[in-house]
C-alpha cells in the first residue's frame, strides 16, 4: 500500500487506527529489545561465517554462549530468521554399492581374511563419496592390504565405470603391469561385476572377488585398512 499516493489519514481510517498512533509509533526511539538484535545479529552471523555456514539453531546457539555471549535457544532461532540464514541441512543419504542383477558375481575369494603374506597378493577396493560445495565427488581407491597403502584411486563426479578402471590404471602405473597371485576384492556393486572390470583385471594377473551380499565386514575392514 502506498503511503503517499493514498495518505496516512485514509489509511488509518480503514484500519480504524487514530492517525496520532502511527506518528507516535514512526518517532518512537527503538526499544531495548530492538537495540539488543541490531547488536546481536552481526555477532551470529560472523559466528556462523566462521563456521562455513553449516550451523543450525542448536549449534550457533552453543557456540555464541561459548563465546561469550549471552543469548537463549529461541532468542538464536528468532535472530536466525531475522539474518536470513539456517544451517545446513543433512541430505538425502547417497548410495555407492548399486548392483546390477544381470551380471554374475565373482567368487569372495577373502572369506573376510583382510591380510597378506607379500605385496600384490590382495587389492581391496570400494567407492565412496565426498560431498563438496560444488556437489558431491565420487572417489574409487584401491589398498594393497599387505602395505595397507592406496595403490591406486580416482576422483570423478559420477560413479561410472570407467573411474574404477582409471584406479586400476594408476595401480598398475604405481605397482608394475603384471602380478601373479594377486586377487582384487570389492563389493557387488556394478562397476565391479562388470565385465570391463573383469577384463582390465586379467590384464594384470588378477583375479577379481566380490563379498557376500549385505556383509558390513568388508566394508569395516577396508576402513580398518585406510586408518591404519
Amino acid at each position: 500500500m502506498d503511503c503517499r499516493r493514498l495518505g496516512v489519514e485514509l489509511i488509518c481510517r480503514l484500519l480504524q487506527v487514530a492517525p496520532s498512533s502511527y506518528y507516535a509509533a514512526k518517532i518512537r526511539a527503538p526499544s531495548a529489545r530492538a537495540l539488543r538484535d541490531e547488536e546481536l545479529v552481526p555477532q551470529l552471523v560472523e559466528i556462523w561465517e566462521a563456521n562455513y555456514r553449516v550451523y543450525g539453531v542448536r549449534k550457533l546457539w552453543k557456540a555464541a554462549r561459548r563465546a561469550g555471549i549471552t543469548i537463549g535457544r529461541d532468542q538464536t532461532a528468532r535472530l536466525m530468521r531475522i539474518a536470513g540464514i539456517e544451517g545446513a541441512r543433512r541430505s538425502k543419504r547417497i548410495k555407492t554399492t548399486r548392483p546390477d542383477p544381470s551380471s554374475a558375481r565373482h567368487p569372495d575369494l577373502v572369506k573376510r581374511e583382510f591380510t597378506a603374506t607379500a605385496p600384490n597378493r590382495l587389492w581391496v577396493t570400494d567407492l565412496t563419496f565426498v560431498p563438496t560445495w560444488a556437489g558431491v565427488a565420487y572417489v574409487c581407491f584401491i589398498v594393497d592390504a599387505f602395505s595397507r597403502m592406496i595403490v591406486g584411486w580416482r576422483v570423478a563426479p559420477h560413479m561410472r565405470t570407467e573411474m574404477v578402471l582409471d584406479a586400476i590404471e594408476m595401480a598398475r602405473w604405481s605397482r608394475g603391469a603384471h602380478h601373479e597371485d594377486l586377487r582384487c576384492h570389492s563389493d557387488a556393486g556394478s562397476q565391479f561385476t562388470s565385465i570391463r572390470y573383469g577384463e582390465r583385471l586379467a590384464e594384470i594377473g588378477a583375479t577379481p572377488s566380490i563379498g557376500t551380499v549385505g556383509d558390513s565386514y568388508d566394508c569395516e575392514s577396508v576402513e580398518y585398512l585406510l586408518a591404519a
